[in-house]
């Protein structure tokens, strides 16, 4: 049988170099970028010269860069501490921390340091601790070594043998809800040459909490463990709290520096795909590891898991970081902030040029469906007041901003706004039958459309009376008596 030759065409041939090509240069990368990667091997038998104490942060703070470039003794003291603090305005939680604080202390070392790490379980908890870290090799991450009792110290060692981004956490039994409290964070073993040098470098650590109440729900709240093996947390958030790093504690960049993010999951549950609003990733350790990747919009991060993700701003404004698995920013906090100053380049973002009114054929003002909840009775100022912050925050703010201050040329301020002033209802026809078409605030129009959302008398009665007496300065109070009477055609 004659054997049947293949023939490439002229371009199929180009298309197969430019293929080959691609690869060879993709692989090239990876080996450049890793050519300064260490195996255990290379530093088991390193001696450390020296003796040093390790500095430790609190999110979103990381150490300065370390360096040396020959390896230390590096001591490491950690502090256990249970606490009540606060997990979102007007609700509190009991923290189990690292530090005194969610997340734990950040910690950085260098492979082929000796650690000596001294874990302390203050005299007023109630429960043991100890610590696995992630970067020990060894039984239990350590946690076989550092169980300890309320009022002692357990002290053990361990080599740095593996670079990367490590999470640690409380390894006590039932471990699921030592996590959940609170008990983790990171700790970065950084290669002897260190990392490449950027402007500024930002620890975030993501964490699911189980409150026997729901978001937002007032006063101290205590762990669910129903909850939790459902998988069903009423918290997302970012550095341990609601509105953490959000507003005035936003971490703070300048246009045209790099960031470098140190990115972990405590869990204990969800996965999160990590995203920055505005921002591409020029490069992610994926998994905090070895591994490179380039241009990337969203990286997952499992819980117990870290990614290491970098990035320069061109433009100014205000980053958003989220957990894509979007419900969980908007309605379970999942959110940190980053506000980077300076002048914009036209060049890589205008902003808005033109706003063109588009009404099209048909449109209306659309619902958001919800349950309607049964209406209960008057409650005082100061207790609406309270209420209606979280409530607000969580309805309205994404639109209105958190400060009421709206977004110009889409959507109207609230602060002292003559529009909401001028309203017979107090307002509350808006919240319950939507609003489009153009009006004026405070001298600008505004032509949009606001959907009508499914609340309950009382949520409404608190949202409106927060509003008009925090942002438009109109004193008194919004009664569930009002919003019955306009959901019932008084007005």
């Amino acid at each position: 049988m004659k054997e049947k030759k293949f023939n490439m065409s002229s371009s199929g041939k180009h298309i197969w170099l430019l293929f080959i090509s691609a690869i060879f240069i993709t692989a090239c990368n990876n080996v450049n970028d890793k050519k300064d990667s260490f195996h255990a091997d290379d530093i088991i038998y390193m001696k450390a010269a020296g003796e040093i104490e390790a500095e430790l942060t609190d999110a979103p703070n990381v150490p300065k860069p370390l360096e040396y470039t020959s390896p230390k003794k590096v001591k490491v003291h950690l502090e256990v501490i249970e606490r009540v603090g606060r997990m979102a305005d007007g609700v509190d939680y009991t923290y189990w921390t690292f530090g005194g604080q969610v997340p734990g202390k950040f910690i950085r070392i260098k492979a082929g340091d000796e650690v000596e790490f001294h874990l302390s379980n203050h005299p007023d908890n109630k429960m043991p601790h100890n610590i696995d870290l992630h970067a020990v090799t060894g039984p239990g991450g350590g946690a076989e070594a550092s169980l300890t009792a309320p009022g002692h110290t357990s002290v053990f060692s361990f080599k740095a043998l593996n670079v990367g981004l490590f999470i640690y956490h409380c390894a006590t039994a039932p471990v699921g809800m030592h996590i959940a409290n609170g008990m983790y964070g990171l700790i970065l073993v950084e290669p002897p040459q260190g990392l490449p040098k950027v402007d500024k470098e930002f620890y975030v650590v993501q964490g699911d909490f189980y409150t026997q109440g729901k978001f937002g729900e007032q006063g101290l709240q205590y762990f669910d463990m129903d909850k939790a093996l459902r998988e069903e947390p009423d918290y997302v958030v970012f550095n341990g709290s609601v509105g953490a790093n959000t507003g005035d504690n936003a971490m703070q960049v300048k246009v045209g520096e790099t960031v470098r993010l140190f990115v972990g999951n405590g869990g204990p549950n969800l996965t999160s795909a990590f995203h920055v609003i505005g921002e591409i990733f020029d490069k992610v350790h994926v998994e905090g590891g070895d591994l490179l990747n380039y241009n990337v919009q969203t990286t997952n991060i499992p819980p117990g898991g870290s990614s290491i993700v970098e990035f320069k701003c061109e433009a100014p404004g205000t980053l958003n970081i989220v957990d894509h698995a979007i419900f969980r920013t908007f309605n379970k906090g999942a959110l940190a902030q980053i506000k980077v100053v300076g002048d914009g380049n036209k060049m890589v973002y205008t902003g808005k040029q033109r706003d063109d009114v588009y009404l099209p054929e048909g449109s209306a003002i659309q619902k958001i469906e919800g349950a309607a909840k049964p209406a209960i009775t008057e409650r005082p100022l100061a207790e609406r007041l309270a209420l209606g912050k979280t409530q607000y925050e969580t309805n309205c703010a994404a639109c209105h901003m958190k400060d009421g201050v709206g977004v110009p040329g889409a959507f109207p301020p609230l602060v002292n706004s003559d529009y909401l002033k001028s309203r017979v209802d107090k307002g509350v026809g808006i919240i319950l039958q939507g609003l489009s078409g153009p009006i004026q605030v405070n001298g600008k129009e505004f032509n949009g459309v606001m959907p009508a959302i499914q609340l309950n008398d009382d949520e409404v009665a608190n949202i409106l009376t927060y509003v008009r007496n925090n942002f438009s300065k109109i004193d008194g109070i919004v009664t569930v008596s009002d919003v019955s009477k306009t959901r019932n055609g008084g007005h």
